[in-house]
């Protein structure tokens, strides 16, 4: 998982081209927790900075599902 905090702004997009949310990656989180099984799966939060992903050389501005379901997880753990 990539090391990001929960105030660092973001952006959650999907590939249906509904409005965006402009936010925190907390804010992308809680949305994207609430979110259909379809909508999950077309979900991305974009980010303001990079972040180095294991398996990858370079860094990447794009969170993927899986990536944004283990956040909003930790989210629900953290209360």
């Amino acid at each position: 998982m990539p090391d990001v905090e929960w105030g660092e702004p973001a952006t959650l997009i999907d590939l249906d081209g509904k409005a965006p949310l402009i936010g925190t990656i907390r804010d992308c989180a809680m949305h994207f927790a609430i979110f259909k099984p379809s909508a999950k799966e077309q979900a991305r939060i974009l980010l303001t900075k990079p972040v180095h992903r294991e398996g990858r050389k370079t860094r990447t501005w794009i969170l993927d599902p899986d990536e944004i379901e283990r956040l909003a997880v930790r989210l629900r753990s953290e209360g």
